[in-house]
């Protein structure tokens, strides 16, 4: 199975042909993968323990494989029309995978909001806590969750990122593994679904506003629109933190640690879990509000020199006397031919 054509053959395992060929060495590890499992029967758990984390490794392939996929035959295929710069590219690659892995994790998080109930009976995030014992729908996309994540990670160096770049990407990328795997380990999985599905929808809009804006740099507006959704989600978010586990789980009866039970619910883990999320939304507002002032300071720029262009290209205001009118120092009559000076006759 070969992902892309190529026209130049590099040296087997060197830098060039690992980032060539990734997506059909992974394919193949999967396959093996799959081989293997055939061997050892059908296992259903709904429990995290260690082996989750081979479960993670395979689903860390397979999305290998289908971040290659949307690359080669959607956005590739984008760019060859658009023709965009080196540096807009990257980022319009960018936006383009995390668009679809968006969409698709708000849908299906969703599903599971509505089929499990949590959509209209909020109390059930912290009701029965803990929340040991997953269903595998919750199971399977939490799983989905951290291999995408983790799989980022290698994709910074097959994308060859800019080295400026990287601190970014690492924070962003491990901001979202701390906060999935607390929510899995610590049997916070309702609250944690909610809380993603919140976010993915607000990153959802802003990776498609970014999209349209490389594709015409007049489109603005729906930045506007991400804006008002990006500060409904931090509020809305620290509220359902606090509903669920300030009030909901300091209310509950099974106060202590159980590592057995998988009960978490002490106020030491409590206030830390409320304090990083709150640092975290403090974080991205102030990087909102930071974001908000330089587009404003741009459109003030804009303004200046378009304001200073058109004055310009303004004409001045032309004086008139007697004989008619000067235009660039040079005196004109009504008709606009010059006057013919007098000649002035010897006596």
């Amino acid at each position: 199975m070969a992902f892309r054509r190529r026209n130049k053959s590099y040296p087997f395992f060197s830098q060039e042909f690992l980032i060539q060929n990734h997506a059909d060495i992974v394919f193949s590890l999967v396959i093996f993968i799959l081989i293997g499992l055939m061997f050892e029967g059908e296992v259903t758990l709904y429990q995290y323990g260690w082996r989750d984390c081979a479960t993670i490794l395979f689903y860390f392939f397979i999305i290998i494989i289908l971040h290659a996929v949307v690359q080669e035959y959607v956005l590739d295929k984008v760019n060859r029309r658009l023709h965009l710069s080196k540096s807009k590219n990257t980022k319009f690659n960018e936006s383009g995978q995390l668009c679809v892995f968006h969409l698709v994790s708000s849908i299906w998080s969703l599903y599971i909001i509505i089929t499990e109930g949590y959509l209209f009976h909020p109390s059930r995030l912290w009701e029965s806590y803990p929340h040991a014992h997953l269903r595998f729908q919750v199971k399977v996309f939490y799983l989905t969750q951290l291999a995408y994540w983790l799989h980022t990670l290698p994709e910074l160096y097959f994308q060859k990122m800019r080295k400026e770049e990287i601190p970014r990407q690492l924070q962003y990328i491990g901001l979202y593994l701390l906060h999935i795997s607390a929510a899995y380990l610590l049997n916070l999985s309702r609250v944690g679904l909610v809380l993603l599905c919140l976010q993915y929808l607000s990153e959802l809009g802003f990776h498609i506003a970014r999209m349209f804006y490389f594709t015409d740099e007049s489109h603005q507006k729906m930045f506007d629109l991400w804006a008002v959704s990006f500060v409904l989600t931090r509020m809305v978010t620290l509220t359902l933190m606090f509903l669920a586990v300030g009030f909901g789980l300091a209310r509950a009866e099974n106060q202590g640690l159980d590592w057995n039970l998988g009960n978490f619910n002490t106020l030491l883990i409590r206030m830390t879990v409320l304090i990083a999320v709150c640092l975290t939304q403090s974080w991205l507002l102030w990087k909102f509000i930071r974001f908000q002032l330089k587009r404003w300071r741009e459109f003030r720029h804009e303004q200046a020199a378009r304001k200073r262009a058109t004055a310009k290209q303004t004409p001045r205001p032309l004086k008139r006397d007697s004989l008619g009118q000067h235009e660039n120092g040079v005196i004109k009559a009504e008709n606009g031919a010059s006057p013919r000076s007098k000649k002035i006759k010897a006596p």
